[in-house]
């Protein structure tokens, strides 16, 4: 896949450089045309150099959940991040994000969280890292305490997964698993103030789940839940397994609603 997602342009035909004997002009309409000339020269020169920038950018045969939301997201973005990666400065709001999920973990069992990835690691989504300081984070805290999943006992928490989709091993970790007789729900905790969760992380949750234990997607529900205000989110239509696919092989799948 090219970083720029298309074939760059050809390179534009650059005239040869005008002499007045040729078209019989002035010295000073001959030195405007010569300017001329040496602006197309530099201008082709600078397409030149930006087409031997893009290069072909392949994707990893393992990616993390979140890095397959930024790939459906923004392909070309996620290309140019691959192609010249970036060192990320550290984020206090991704680790205070990680605390609240070891917090809620830590009420219903009292095991370690092992030793995980940056990108595995639970509330460190940069997209979900609005946690400001230790004041809000115990705000959090309160407000988790007054939704309905605080009374109930999960059947998981914090349950790491890896599936394979379109020959691509894709990782991840669910926040949490509810189970009422034989049916599930996945849940995310989502600790942003805006509702902005993309759909397609829980269709990515609810297969790896549904596929784990040999359940019929219809057996798994999903749910975001928004901890600030304790709305819940559960989106509709979510793609299965051949959607999910396609996506990998640059066929972009319904995102839910």
């Amino acid at each position: 896949r090219g970083a720029g997602g298309r074939d760059a342009p050809a390179a534009p035909h650059v005239p040869a450089a005008r002499t007045p004997a040729d078209a019989g002009l002035t010295p000073e309409e001959s030195r405007t045309l010569a300017s001329w000339d040496r602006d197309l020269d530099a201008l082709a020169g600078e397409l030149r150099r930006a087409r031997a920038a893009v290069r072909d950018v392949v994707v990893p045969a393992t990616l993390s959940a979140t890095q397959l939301l930024h790939l459906a997201d923004d392909p070309e973005g996620f290309a140019r991040e691959l192609a010249r990666p970036m060192p990320r400065p550290p984020q206090p709001a991704a680790r205070r994000g990680t605390r609240f999920h070891a917090w809620v973990e830590s009420r219903f069992e009292e095991l370690p969280l092992p030793m995980l990835g940056p990108d595995e690691l639970p509330g460190g989504d940069e997209n979900d890292a609005e946690i400001a300081d230790e004041r809000d984070l115990a705000d959090l805290k309160e407000a988790f305490e007054r939704t309905s999943y605080a009374r109930r006992t999960p059947h998981g928490v914090e349950i790491p997964f890896q599936i394979t989709l379109a020959g691509r091993v894709i990782r991840g970790r669910i926040d949490a698993v509810y189970r009422t007789g034989d049916t599930y729900e996945i849940v995310d905790w989502k600790t942003s103030r805006h509702r902005t969760a993309d759909p397609l992380q829980l269709a990515v949750y609810r297969l790896a789940w549904a596929e784990l234990h040999g359940l019929p997607l219809e057996a798994v529900a999903a749910t975001f839940l928004y901890v600030r205000t304790g709305e819940t989110s559960r989106p509709t239509g979510l793609p299965g397994r051949e959607e999910l696919e396609k996506l990998l092989l640059d066929e972009s799948p319904p995102r839910g609603r």
